[in-house]
């Protein structure tokens, strides 16, 4: 199993926002950028406007619990940003598990799956 780190401080989810690309779909935004490392940095951000912080809480580890689950789908040397949109309050986890990876394809960062 891979081990990736969290971006924890403004500056980082700042230059993610400015020089990253992204993508965008009914519940998540994700930004992405290559980091100089070997390993994932990612950083979850549920605004105010979603919700009270039970449900930003709960929409946070939906998301962490979602990317730790499919990490070794994604590729390495990534600083990822993920937010919650307001459409996402309420949704389970299978939504959104399942509009991460969709952001991902659309992205291009995850790996090619062999189907045996």
């Amino acid at each position: 199993m891979k081990s990736s780190e969290s971006l924890k401080n403004n500056t980082s989810f700042k230059y993610v926002y400015h020089n990253g690309k992204s993508y965008a779909n009914t519940y998540l935004i994700m930004y992405v950028i290559k980091n100089d490392t070997e390993m994932n940095r990612i950083g979850i951000s549920v605004s105010k406007k979603v919700g009270n912080s039970v449900i930003r809480h709960r929409l946070t580890r939906l998301i962490r619990e979602s990317y730790r689950l499919n990490e070794n789908m994604f590729n390495s040397g990534l600083d990822i940003v993920v937010i919650a949109r307001a459409g996402a309050r309420g949704k389970s986890y299978t939504e959104i598990n399942s509009a991460l990876l969709h952001l991902g394809r659309m992205h291009k960062i995850l790996k090619e799956m062999i189907k045996s």
